[in-house]
């Protein structure tokens, strides 16, 4: 070993290697249940690799004991976690917006299966998510999932202590931001959905002996799916700039205004 690596160069790999694999592990796209185990891995050898000369001056030496090198490894794994958790729960917005939109236009009984969720869930649910995984991609977004790696390492860096309640604090806050930002992608088909079911009811209390179900339901999927799909542009291009602003908290290791 000592002819193609050091002991410490092999231990400043394997703590690299530990926080990557966990990012890589639940970011969206990478981390889907539909990529295969070896990809993932293979990815996070290869970004290990890349940022070792880039990070290896921020990681501590090699322990003298076995205990305290199983605690470093468990601790960068559980920083790793952190991260791609928080990236993960941002993508919570577009299943709200997906599940507010089929329940305003009575498709909420149409169940798929969800690629991206453990569950199935209404079909403009997955529409929706699978159309965020895209959007990351088609904008280069995934580009500041790398450049987020070297700079966790300045927001969250080995050799300082790790706070829990930071990261508590920061998960509750984007889990609120998320549900908060599906409700407002949804907002097109909310405020149709409310003015279509008031006149809904004016229209029955004019007219009692017309049937105004029959009528009504299939005019509001019509128009409900009309007006989700006039908005949709609008509706992508809101979540990927906010979900940018979340990922350029970890390139610049704080906000960046």
């Amino acid at each position: 070993m000592d002819s193609w690596a050091t002991a410490d160069q092999v231990w400043a790999g394997g703590l690299i290697f530990a926080r990557i694999a966990a990012i890589l592990m639940l970011i969206p796209g990478f981390g889907e249940t539909y990529v295969p185990p070896r990809v993932r891995l293979s990815l996070a050898l290869l970004i290990s690799l890349a940022l070792w000369p880039v990070v290896r001056g921020s990681l501590p030496g090699l322990p003298d004991s076995l205990g305290l090198m199983v605690g470093w490894i468990i601790r960068e794994v559980a920083v790793g976690l952190m991260i791609g958790l928080l990236l993960r729960m941002f993508m919570t917005a577009l299943s709200t917006a997906g599940e507010i939109i089929s329940l305003q236009t009575t498709l909420s009984f149409s169940q798929t299966a969800n690629p991206m969720q453990a569950q199935p869930g209404t079909t403009i649910a997955a529409f929706l998510t699978l159309l965020g995984v895209t959007l990351l991609f088609a904008t280069d977004t995934h580009h500041l999932f790398i450049a987020g790696m070297v700079g966790s390492y300045r927001l969250i860096s080995p050799a300082q202590p790790l706070v829990m309640a930071d990261f508590t604090q920061m998960a509750v806050r984007t889990l609120s931001d998320s549900f908060m930002l599906g409700v407002q992608l949804s907002a097109p088909v909310l405020v149709f959905a409310l003015i279509f079911n008031l006149a809904s009811g004016l229209v029955a209390r004019v007219m009692p002996s017309f049937q105004v179900y029959f009528a009504a339901a299939p005019l509001s999927v019509i128009l409900g799916l009309s007006i989700f799909a006039l908005s949709l542009g609008a509706l992508g291009t809101i979540f990927i700039d906010r979900y940018r602003r979340l990922a350029e908290y970890f390139v610049f290791g704080g906000p960046s205004g």
